[in-house]
């Protein structure tokens, strides 16, 4: 566990959903090779909330572990609702990652 992780953990025992935070320990999951937890968190996070940042994310990892049919479908959603909260220009990042994937 590096620092930082314990850092975020210390704040989510406060605020447990706190996306931004969820967001940034899986992050760091990842930035310290643990792509299978770094996925896992952000799955869970997108199942109690359409937190965009997290879909391109989750996408990019989960291709990284070859789970491309995984990052399809979690990009296609993160499309919709990046589309609903009007934030267009990640709406066009996950259709960019999404082309190359299908």
């Amino acid at each position: 566990m590096t620092p930082r992780m314990a850092q975020l953990q210390a704040l989510l025992a406060e605020d447990p959903k706190d996306s931004f935070l969820r967001y940034g320990l899986a992050l760091e999951y990842s930035s310290s090779g643990d792509d299978v937890t770094a996925a896992n968190k952000l799955k869970e996070l997108l199942a109690e909330d359409e937190y965009v940042p997290g879909f391109l994310m989750a996408g990019q990892i989960l291709h990284r572990l070859d789970r491309d049919a995984e990052a399809v479908e979690l990009l296609r959603k993160g499309i919709e609702a990046a589309r609903r909260q009007g934030n267009a220009h990640a709406a066009g990042e996950m259709e960019g990652l999404l082309v190359t994937l299908e």
